[in-house]
């Protein structure tokens, strides 16, 4: 619909606010625990002597291999990876995979801190955290396992692009490729089992919901694509999805990172399609070249991620520098409470609705009044808006550089 929003996205909004609006209503996520925390905790207590027999097999190498094939499918790594599929000339892939990723990570996390399951006990189960990130995620509830759940959405779709657009393969090699992306699965569900992150059921969990997420993006992963690339009031959309998306997260029964790891990917996502949006037809069609190609050899490309990758960490931390600034002006102004866990040392264990005097005038003002009124962490709007503008450096600002540089 010209000039307007079309249906499927108006849909998709009026659902998210409606699931959002309902569930504060009914308590629903309190009440979705109470039905299945109890099962899945006994589950959990249960597979406790097959995970103690599975590590039995403690052995230093084996610790180490399964600590690198979990850093390699999870969201750091990720966030690495895609930027430099971007600069390789496969944007199609790269950004259908960014928007997998977010929309796996913000499901994933939404299941745990709904369920709010235990990971298996430590002790008696043994714990192998080998990275920060890896002390991070054993923060979070157990199920699902987001490295399940991730890899089986991630190297499902890249098997389906591999397979979609170079069709000229035979049977053999066809199940040698799903037999590959098949062992890999089975070694991170068995890693995340040795490592002592996860419970059998864990992983059940992570693959099935991994499973029935893929089934769903293959269906709509082309009407997605084609709304960001040609649709009307894209931005505009996809702000007020990631809005939505972030008040309607449910609440854990305690606090956990998991918030913070989707509002991360959620500008990510945010950052990308509006980059996207904007310099499709420049940077990111069907027939830009490719790594390996005579326009793009190697040499190149390692011109490119010299120049990109410092670009990005400035741009990111530019964005997070002006969002510490500017967010508490605009949130003092609006009259809207604040407070800051991390970011703004100011603002840490106080609120800002005290500085503003009790005044709330103006239709802004009325406005927010219509949200609950606690003290929200602006570290959520500096978090989103850091990461999306790392995100649209990489599909805009970057590009625009290789350009000039002939890159």
């Amino acid at each position: 619909m010209e000039g307007g929003v079309s249906f499927w996205p108006a849909l998709m909004l009026s659902s998210i606010l409606g699931w959002a609006v309902a569930s504060s209503l009914f308590d629903l996520t309190r009440r979705v625990r109470a039905l299945t925390q109890p099962w899945v905790t006994r589950r959990v207590l249960a597979d406790t002597p097959s995970i103690l027999r599975v590590q039995r097999f403690h052995h230093g190498f084996l610790d180490n291999m399964f600590s690198v094939l979990s850093c390699g499918v999870s969201v750091p790594f990720y966030t690495g990876f895609l930027p430099i599929l971007f600069w390789s000339g496969h944007s199609k892939l790269a950004r259908q995979m960014t928007l997998l990723m977010a929309f796996c990570d913000y499901m994933g996390n939404s299941i745990k801190d709904v369920v709010s399951a235990p990971r298996p006990s430590c002790p008696p189960v043994r714990r192998v955290t080998a990275t920060e990130d890896e002390k991070e995620n054993a923060m979070e509830y157990g199920l699902p396992s987001s490295h399940c759940l991730n890899t089986v959405c991630l190297l499902g779709y890249m098997l389906h692009y591999v397979l979609a657009h170079y069709p000229q393969r035979d049977g053999i090699d066809i199940a040698i490729w799903f037999g590959l992306v098949f062992l890999f699965v089975m070694l991170i569900g068995v890693g995340r089992v040795y490592l002592g992150m996860h419970s059998l059921i864990d992983v059940v969990a992570g693959i099935s919901f991994g499973l029935v997420i893929f089934a769903f993006w293959l269906m709509v992963h082309g009407y997605v694509d084609e709304f960001i690339i040609s649709g009307q009031n894209v931005t505009y959309f996809w702000a007020s999805l990631s809005l939505l998306l972030s008040f309607a997260y449910p609440n854990p029964e305690l606090p956990t990172p998991s918030f913070e790891y989707h509002t991360a990917f959620n500008g990510v996502a945010f950052g990308i399609v509006t980059g996207i949006q904007q310099t499709y037809l420049h940077y990111h069609h069907d027939n830009v070249p490719r790594i390996f190609s005579p326009q793009l050899p190697v040499a190149v490309f390692l011109g490119r991620v010299l120049v990109g990758i410092p670009t990005i960490l400035i741009v990111k931390f530019c964005s997070k520098a002006i969002a510490k600034w500017l967010l508490p002006i605009v949130c003092n102004t609006l009259g809207i409470p604040i407070v800051s866990s991390c970011y703004v040392p100011t603002l840490k264990g106080s609120d800002s609705k005290d500085k503003s005097d009790g005044k709330q005038s103006g239709y802004l003002q009325k406005l927010v009044t219509l949200f609950p009124q606690k003290a929200y962490d602006v570290d959520t709007g500096i978090r989103f808006l850091q990461y999306a503008g790392l995100a649209w450096s990489v599909v805009d600002l970057v590009p625009s550089l290789f350009s000039h540089l002939n890159l």
